[in-house]
């Protein structure tokens, strides 16, 4: 129930008018990410138990249609399951029993058509994801005009009436937009971006916008620069050790920091971290291979008779 309006809130309406406000702070966001809403899974489920309870008694009613015509000594009632042609020429008298065969066949078709499709949608519906806590928390803040309550003022809601609570529960929500990156380090920087703007002229309205795609221009950044360090840095580091226990740590340490950074920042699956893991692993064995088992020594060039000139491993 909406408490009753004092002057603040009344030079507030035009700005705070209910459901007109709240569509317009939902298309405000960029990225689409509060279009949130119900999805009604329990009257979902409930919906597609009551077409399937009358399924069921529709296959009883037909299955017992069939038994009586099984067992008839009518042969052309008997003919009718046998021959679609007789089964429609008859369902054109009233007194015979084919025309409720047909139709109940004809509810059948109505009805089983009206089931999939339920069951279709829904499938979709299931595949929609819960909305993020960033972007839930600011649309219930405000939904629920608590920006001034610091003040010792009441609250002042959005909407009113048994809708306004449908925010409450998470597991009954879902969200229209997809993640553009379902990285680990996108959504670190999307739930911490610095560079946030405020739109509303609403003093009630406390909500902040930035564009995912500045957020998604500085992950890539950022990848191509650990992918830089990960690889020449590696390469380096490998090259000035020389002890081959140390070598092999570092192989080790690389491998891991390398498997790590697939996984955080990128939108990979497990089959490509695995894979992308085992080539970095690869090149880094081959650089190492020919220096593993031995040291390192300075090499010199020694001349022979005949002008003939040998690489030899320098006298201590």
């Amino acid at each position: 129930m909406c408490a009753s309006l004092s002057q603040q809130d009344i030079e507030l309406g035009s700005l705070r008018d209910g459901y007109p406000a709240l569509a317009g702070w939902i298309a405000r966001d960029p990225d689409n990410e509060t279009y949130v809403f119900r999805k009604f899974g329990r009257l979902a489920a409930r919906n597609i138990l009551h077409l399937q309870a009358r399924l069921v008694a529709i296959e009883h009613d037909i299955d017992k249609l069939d038994e009586s015509a099984r067992k008839s000594a009518d042969m052309e009632e008997r003919q009718s399951s046998r021959r679609w042609e007789t089964l429609m020429k008859h369902a054109r008298d009233a007194k015979r029993p084919e025309q409720k065969r047909v139709e109940k066949l004809d509810e059948l078709k109505m009805l089983l058509r009206e089931y999939y499709e339920t069951l279709l949608l829904q499938s979709q519906i299931a595949e929609m994801r819960t909305p993020e806590s960033r972007p839930l928390a600011a649309f219930r803040d405000y939904l629920k005009g608590e920006a001034r309550t610091k003040k010792h003022v009441d609250a002042m809601p959005l909407i009113c009436g048994r809708a306004d609570a449908f925010l409450d529960e998470r597991g009954d929500l879902l969200t229209l937009a997809r993640p553009s990156e379902e990285d680990y380090l996108s959504r670190l920087l999307q739930n911490h971006w610095w560079f946030r703007s405020r739109k509303s002229k609403d003093p009630l309205d406390r909500t902040t916008i930035h564009k995912n795609s500045h957020v998604i221009r500085t992950v890539a950044a950022l990848d191509l620069a650990l992918t830089a360090v990960l690889l020449i840095g590696a390469i380096v580091n490998l090259y000035l050790v020389s002890n081959p226990k140390a070598v092999l740590g570092l192989v080790a340490m690389y491998t891991m920091l390398f498997a790590a950074s697939v996984a955080l920042c990128t939108n990979a699956r497990r089959a490509e971290v695995f894979a992308a893991t085992a080539a970095y692993a690869a090149v880094l064995v081959v650089f190492v291979s020919g220096e593993l088992g031995g040291t390192k020594s300075e090499q010199c060039l020694v001349q022979l008779e005949g002008g003939i000139w040998k690489t030899v491993r320098c006298p201590d």
